[in-house]
């Protein structure tokens, strides 16, 4: 968060600057947030003291005071910013992130039997295999294999050194350097940890059957994920079992294991 803000500064003409040498004009950011740059500059603009929020009253930024409390004035913004509190929220942040793109740029390598649409980052050493579709925006890093026959679509995130298998499709969602998903996976509106690998045939649901927001147990209370579309969260080093059903909403935590045709339905931390 802090590279992708630090680009869009630069670009604005500003820079990042260290707490113990920023200026009352400067503009003190939470490292957690994410925040349209248009309402950074909105803020910048303003004369005197002013804590920016959001919707909620959230503390997005602020400017003039060493303590977000101590400012004269509030600006409510309705651009995009919010806070990344839960892991949901990193996917929210994706999709803005991936939105950007502009250009399409293939280091790696593409079957001529691929089907390529919208904007796509290919990294060095990638291979997309033939019959594989990719619609953009989506991001792979250096050296992952796609395919043969994947589909991989919807503000997708893939880190370097992945895998993804024969008729594997992705789905809007991250997925992390170093890990495996087999073949026939279905990983949708998911996150999927660093060197995790997911057995043939295993599925993430992503839909609530009476369509409201997903909700996820956090240390015993409920959350509302503010998702209609909400597949699953894996920890590092996850491996689950060949035929694994995955709930909408479920939480795997690091290195657990399922077995084959484990149908999971509560978090497993």
């Amino acid at each position: 968060m802090r590279e992708l803000l630090a680009a869009d500064l630069s670009r604005a003409g500003l820079q990042l600057v260290e707490p113990e040498s920023a200026e009352p004009r400067a503009i003190r950011i939470p490292i957690d947030n994410w925040i349209d740059i248009s309402a950074l500059l909105e803020l910048g603009r303003h004369l005197e003291s002013a804590r920016l929020v959001d919707s909620d009253g959230n503390t997005l930024a602020w400017k003039g005071c060493v303590q977000a409390e101590e400012c004269i004035d509030e600006i409510v913004t309705d651009a995009s910013c919010f806070s990344v509190i839960y892991p949901w929220d990193l996917l929210r942040m994706s999709e803005d992130v991936l939105a950007l793109m502009d250009e399409t740029s293939l280091l790696g390598d593409v079957s001529p039997r691929a089907n390529l649409s919208g904007v796509i980052r290919l990294g060095i050493g990638a291979r997309i295999m033939p019959g594989s579709v990719i619609e953009g925006p989506v991001l792979i890093g250096a050296h992952s294999v796609i395919g043969p026959n994947a589909y991989i679509r919807g503000t997708t995130s893939i880190g370097a050194h992945c895998h993804i298998g024969n008729g594997a499709e992705v789905k809007n969602s991250i997925i992390y350097p170093h890990t495996y998903i087999s073949r026939h996976c279905y990983v949708g509106d998911s996150i999927i940890g660093s060197h995790a690998i997911l057995g043939a045939g295993t599925c993430t649901e992503n839909h609530r059957h009476d369509g409201r927001h997903h909700i996820s147990m956090i240390n015993g209370h409920p959350v509302d994920t503010g998702r209609f579309k909400f597949g699953a969260i894996l920890g590092d080093g996850v491996h689950t079992g060949v035929n694994t059903s995955i709930a909408a909403g479920i939480k795997i935590g690091v290195a657990r294991t399922t077995t084959p045709g484990t149908v999971v339905s509560k978090d497993l931390l």
